[in-house]
């Protein structure tokens, strides 16, 4: 377990599966773990002779990251992998990290990270859309590549047709925060947003309101019809669930009822 520090920055271990990650995500990927903590040691493994992890190696001096070699000197076996296990479980016993960092869309790391978990030890993911459920859940959070793109951020910024597109719809971030505000039940239905943004995090690592077109949580939710936002001075911003409000039966169709009995 990593010793006490006298400040309260987390020093992470950022390990990058070169075959698993684009380099064109660099860029945006240290300024979201420069949000999380200082990253201390920065190594990204791969066989850079190749042209699937090339691109790093145009990269490495800008961002301090120290490549680790691996030729692949026999067909289907993955030297870079081992490698990166060995290197984050040395790492880890060594006790002078809060956290690791590990930018990978394999499965094959899900052990790495519940293993590192169990030492009481945070995990940050970073991967594709496409990184199967059971890496993401391993790690406490998941952040998708996809939201860290150099043009994608671009759109970010930008409004009307040259926004950004969603990941992935609306709708399916609704059914998640009704689940995590029923959770919380609190006394009025009213609950603190930072507490509950941090428990839709412990059901599902990978939320991120990005995902779905908004920049903040805050955002997402304000857009979102099932919810009420509101500013309390002192106990900032605070949601719950939106009353449902009632259906109402027309006068005309309750006349037309009547006119039937009467005929």
């Amino acid at each position: 377990m990593a010793t006490a520090r006298s400040d309260t920055t987390r020093r992470l271990a950022v390990l990058i599966d070169a075959d698993n990650a684009s380099s064109k995500i660099a860029d945006g990927l240290f300024e979201e773990i420069a949000k999380i903590g200082e990253a201390s040691v920065r190594r990204v493994y791969g066989d850079f002779s190749s042209s699937r992890s090339k691109g790093w190696v145009d990269i490495l001096a800008r961002h301090a990251i120290v490549p680790q070699q691996q030729f692949a000197y026999t067909t289907g076996k993955n030297a870079s992998d081992i490698t990166l296990v060995i290197d984050a479980m040395d790492l880890l016993h060594s006790g002078r990290f809060d956290g690791f960092c590990l930018v990978s869309s394999d499965s094959d790391f899900t052990r790495l990270a519940a293993r590192i978990r169990e030492q009481g030890v945070d995990v940050f993911g970073f991967g594709e859309q496409k990184t199967p459920e059971s890496f993401r859940q391993a790690c406490r959070r998941f952040i998708y590549t996809e939201n860290l793109l150099p043009e994608r951020a671009e759109r970010e910024r930008a409004s009307g047709p040259e926004a950004a597109k969603p990941l992935a719809r609306q709708e399916e971030a609704t059914g998640l925060m009704l689940r995590v505000i029923a959770q919380m039940d609190t006394e009025d239905g009213w609950a603190n947003l930072g507490t509950f943004g941090k428990q839709i995090l412990n059901l599902a690592p990978d939320f991120d309101p990005r995902t779905y077109g908004f920049r903040k949580l805050s955002d997402l939710v304000r857009a979102t019809p099932e919810f009420e936002v509101r500013d309390r001075e002192g106990a900032g911003i605070e949601i719950r669930e939106a009353p449902k409000k009632p259906r109402r039966r027309t006068a005309a169709r309750g006349s037309r009822r009547t006119a039937a009995k009467s005929g």
